[in-house]
């Protein structure tokens, strides 16, 4: 298995379906391997891509590589699957994408930060913290995780609907 190669053909393919290639897993399974690409979008309400569309964009990746040679001659299981919350958030679209969620820094310097993400630029995020908005420049940022709630606040999008 190649996966420079197995890149250089999931790209396009996922760019037709409006996803970003997070990236490329390639892990033995017995005689077999598990092929595990990481999508991430938009989506229909901009915090990320839906069941539908990952769905779609499978059957697509599916016939693209058994069309080339990236996955060499061997038998292989293709995973095709969001990022999740399990990801360290590391490019300005994670933080954008996940806007209104709750989040655990850990600074370059060691120092710990937990807020709930309020906005993001190319260069920095707003978390909200206790005593106020704190900007951090993700050049300071080691480590970020998202936090799961059980009961997270409700957001609305932009027609301004619940999600």
């Amino acid at each position: 298995m190649n996966r420079d190669r197995i890149v250089e053909v999931v790209e396009p393919v996922l760019k037709q379906f409006a996803l970003d290639l997070d990236a490329v897993e390639i892990k033995p399974a017995g005689k077999r391997s598990v092929v595990r690409v990481v999508v991430d979008g938009d989506g229909p309400d901009g915090s990320g891509p839906s069941l539908d569309d990952i769905a779609e964009a499978t059957t697509a990746v599916s016939g693209a590589l058994d069309a080339s040679d990236a996955t060499g001659a061997g038998p292989y299981t293709l995973e095709v699957t969001s990022r999740g919350v399990t990801r360290p958030l590391t490019l300005p679209r994670h933080w954008r994408r996940n806007t209104g969620r709750l989040v655990a820094v850990t600074l370059a310097d060691g120092a710990a930060v937990t807020g709930r993400i309020a906005g993001s630029d190319d260069d920095t995020v707003t978390l909200e913290v206790a005593g106020g908005p704190r900007e951090v420049a993700y050049s300071q940022i080691s480590k970020a995780l998202i936090q799961v709630e059980l009961n997270r606040p409700r957001r609305t999008d932009p027609a301004g609907r619940e999600n």
